[in-house]
C-alpha cells in the first residue's frame, strides 16, 4: 500500500518567494531563457536553447497544443459600473470548438468581477465585429459555486462567438502579474505551436520553444507529438486546506489524438512531457485504460478521471496495455481523437506512469503543481527551487525554465 497523500499538509511546500523574482514580461527571445537540468539527483544549469543536448535520441517529447482565448469580457453598465465576464469553460454547447462557432447565442461558465453591482437585468455593449455593428448581450444565470452561467447574444448570424473574443476578449494573463495586459502579451503569451483555441492560461512550459528548438529537436532525433488539455482558471487556484484532502482539483478537458496514442504505444509508453498540463494528460491516460480493462464499454463521462482515483485503484497493468485498451476503445467506437476530462492530483505518494522526464517552470508556493513536481522528483524539490533562488532564476509563468530526469 502506497503513502495515502490526503494528509499532506500544504505548508511544507512552502518557500520565500520575492516579488522580484517573479518575471513580469518574457526575455526578447524566448529561446535564451535559463535552463536548470536536474539529472539523478544533481544540478546543475544551461540556456534554453542548449535543450536537446541534454535528451536521449529517439525520445518521444509531447506538447499541449491548447491556444489562450481573449476569454475577458468588459461591459459598462448605465451606472457606470464596470463588470468583467470571464468566461471559464462552455456549457451550451459545452464543445469548445462547437461554442466558438455559435452564431447569435452561446452560454458559458464565467466569474464574475464586481459581482455585487450586477444584480439583475441585461449587459450590453456595442461594437463592430467584421465590419458588423452588433450589440453584445450577457444576461447572468444560475450560480455554480465560485462562478455564473452567462447567456450571450448577438444580432448578427455572420458574427460567431469566437468571432467576438477576437475582436471584444482580453487576454487572461496570471493574476500575480500584478499589471494590466499588454498587446504584446497577445504573442508572448501563446506557445509558438499553439493551435486549439479553449484555455483561459497558457501552457507555460511551452513559451520558451522557438521554431530552431524544435528544429534542434528533431534533427536529434527525438520525436514530437501533441495533445490538447484546456487550462482552466482553476490552475491559479490556491490550496487553502491545511490538508490537501480538502482542495478540491479543477476539471480540465482533454483530448488525445489516436495517433498520439499509436506513437506512445511505440515508445513503449513512455514520453517526455513539456509542461505539467502535458504530465497530467499522460498520466490521465494511464488511469483511462485502467477504467476501461475494468469496463471496456465505459462511455465517453465514464473515463473522466477523478481527483483521488489513481490513489484507490492498485491494478499494476503496464502503461503500454492501458494505452492499447484506449487504442481499442477508439477503435470500437470509429474515434479519431479520445475525448474527456480529468481532475487527476498528483502529489507525493503517486508512481508516475508514463512520463519518464519533464520540461516546466518554477511554480508559485504550496500550489498543487509543487506537489506535482515534488512526486516526480521524489520529494527532493527543494533542492531544485533553493538551487532556481540561489542563481538568479526567473520564476512562474514569463519565468525560467527546468528540465527534470530523475
Amino acid at each position: 500500500m502506497k503513502e495515502d497523500p490526503r494528509h499532506i499538509r500544504i505548508s511544507e511546500y512552502n518557500y520565500p518567494l520575492p516579488d522580484e523574482r517573479i518575471a513580469k514580461f518574457p526575455l526578447p527571445t524566448r529561446d535564451q531563457s535559463k535552463l536548470l537540468i536536474y539529472r539523478r539527483g544533481e544540478v546543475s544549469e544551461d540556456i534554453f536553447t542548449s535543450l536537446p543536448e541534454y535528451l536521449p535520441q529517439g525520445s518521444l517529447m509531447i506538447f499541449n497544443n491548447t491556444k489562450v482565448i481573449q476569454a475577458r469580457l468588459h461591459f459598462r453598465k448605465e451606472t457606470g459600473a464596470l463588470i468583467e465576464v470571464f468566461c471559464l469553460e462552455p456549457i451550451q454547447p459545452n464543445d469548445y470548438a462547437l461554442n466558438f462557432q455559435q452564431t447569435e447565442h452561446a452560454a458559458w461558465l464565467c466569474m464574475i468581477g464586481n459581482l455585487k453591482k450586477w444584480k439583475d437585468g441585461e449587459l450590453k455593449r456595442e461594437m463592430t465585429v467584421k465590419g458588423f455593428p452588433i450589440t453584445l448581450t450577457a444576461v447572468r444565470g444560475e450560480c455554480k459555486g465560485t462562478s455564473h452561467w452567462v447567456d450571450f447574444s448577438w444580432d448578427n448570424p455572420e458574427v460567431t462567438f469566437a468571432d467576438i473574443l477576437e475582436v471584444f476578449g482580453e487576454l487572461p494573463i496570471p493574476p500575480y502579474l500584478n499589471r494590466d495586459t499588454e498587446e504584446s502579451d497577445k504573442e508572448t503569451y501563446q506557445t509558438v505551436y499553439s493551435k486549439i483555441k479553449g484555455s483561459v492560461a497558457a501552457p507555460t512550459a511551452g513559451l520558451h520553444f522557438t521554431p530552431r528548438v524544435l528544429d534542434a529537436l528533431q534533427e536529434k532525433g527525438i520525436d514530437l507529438e501533441e495533445l490538447t488539455l484546456h487550462v482552466g482558471a482553476g490552475t491559479f487556484k490556491p490550496v487553502k486546506s491545511e490538508e490537501i484532502e480538502g482542495h478540491e482539483m479543477h476539471t480540465e478537458y482533454i483530448s488525445v489524438n489516436r495517433s498520439t496514442i499509436k506513437k506512445l504505444i511505440d515508445h513503449d509508453g513512455c514520453a517526455i512531457a513539456v509542461g505539467t498540463t502535458s504530465v497530467r494528460t499522460l498520466e490521465s491516460l494511464y488511469h483511462i485504460g485502467v477504467i476501461l480493462a475494468d469496463h471496456p464499454d465505459a462511455t465517453e463521462e465514464e473515463l473522466h478521471v477523478k481527483q483521488w482515483q489513481p490513489y484507490e485503484k492498485y491494478d499494476q497493468i503496464p502503461p503500454v496495455v492501458a494505452l492499447q485498451k484506449i487504442l481499442g476503445y477508439l477503435d470500437r467506437n470509429g474515434l479519431e481523437a479520445l475525448h474527456t476530462s480529468t481532475q487527476i492530483i498528483i502529489a507525493p505518494g503517486y508512481q508516475y506512469k508514463i512520463v519518464k522526464a519533464m520540461v516546466t517552470n518554477f511554480h508559485q508556493p504550496q500550489s498543487t503543481l509543487l506537489l506535482l513536481v515534488s512526486a516526480f522528483v521524489k520529494g527532493n524539490w527543494r533542492a531544485i527551487y533553493d538551487y532556481a533562488l540561489a542563481h538568479d532564476f526567473r520564476f512562474l509563468s514569463y519565468g525560467d525554465s527546468s528540465l527534470l530526469m530523475p
